[in-house]
């Protein structure tokens, strides 16, 4: 189950980098506004991780 967590933290710090990375590519409108999205976008993350987390926790207290 610890080898499940360790992967699953891995693709979300690796989605999280390329989602930074990607950031200033695209259209004119998207890259004067890229602080403003790159900050949505972590808080985003830090929601999705937090409740996923969570969700892994009440999952292993009630199940396993």
């Amino acid at each position: 189950m610890s080898l499940a967590i360790i992967l699953v933290l891995i693709i979300i710090v690796i989605a999280f980098i390329f989602t930074l990375l990607l950031s200033g590519k695209g259209d004119d409108g998207y890259s004067k506004s890229t602080k403003r999205n790159v900050t949505n976008l972590s808080y985003i993350y830090l929601i999705v991780i937090t409740l996923s987390l969570i969700a892994v926790g009440i999952y292993i207290r009630l199940f396993a």
